[in-house]
């Protein structure tokens, strides 16, 4: 199955770039191009793409707002933050926005090429730097809120879907959480997919933060 992917980006010379190195992969096509956020859901209705490679900033529309706005409508592409910052704010707010990765524009190409795959297949593609900021914000400020708000969330979730949350949390894939919880595949899908519905959130990385945020993967649990 070939991977249509938009690049949105305001520098000519990174979109150059990004398109030079996807080009040659035989599973990814580049089917459009995108210098400003605001240009962004008029290619996503024409050429339907199944991820977006997504600056952050841009002159008109930032790519945050980008994604949110993409990830509030129906059946959005996949989304993957390629910046140069990594600052807590922009890591959080693109995730929790719906992106499924945020990678650094200094990622090597091998790993550019992973984080799509991997986001076209359903599964988050975070940086190690973008790992360790979500490991501070874990750590941070209003932590007791968060904790609070997260387990009063997963509170109303099955005891089964509970367990495939804590098994999403630990960055399991669909087929590791079959085999690890004796279910199969299928069913693993639909628990993802009522999780997501009963707690109003629309990807798995969103899943990962709530189960973190709750503190159920602390000190091994």
């Amino acid at each position: 199955m070939t991977i249509s992917v938009l690049l949105v980006d305001d520098d000519p010379l990174v979109r150059a770039g990004l398109r030079l190195m996807l080009g040659g992969v035989p599973d990814i096509e580049i089917t459009g191009e995108a210098a400003d956020g605001s240009e962004v859901p008029h290619l996503v209705d024409r050429l339907a793409p199944d991820v977006v490679l997504m600056d952050i900033r841009m002159p008109d529309v930032d790519g945050l707002t980008a994604t949110e706005a993409l990830r509030a409508r129906p059946d959005p592409p996949e989304i993957v933050v390629l910046t140069t910052f990594d600052a807590d704010a922009h890591v959080l707010r693109a995730l929790r926005a719906g992106a499924a990765g945020f990678l650094l524009k200094d990622t090597p190409p091998a790993d550019i090429v992973a984080a799509v795959r991997k986001v076209a297949a359903g599964d988050p593609a975070l940086s190690p730097a973008v790992t360790r900021q979500l490991i501070r914000h874990v750590a941070g400020s209003g932590r007791d809120t968060r904790r609070s708000r997260a387990a009063t969330a997963l509170g109303s979730l099955g005891a089964r879907e509970r367990e495939v949350a804590l098994a999403v949390g630990r960055g399991g894939s669909n087929a590791e959480i079959a085999r690890g919880l004796h279910m199969s595949l299928p069913t693993v899908k639909t628990h993802v997919s009522r999780i997501l519905a009963k707690l109003g959130l629309n990807n798995r990385v969103q899943i990962a933060l709530l189960v973190h945020d709750a503190g159920l993967l602390e000190n091994g649990a």
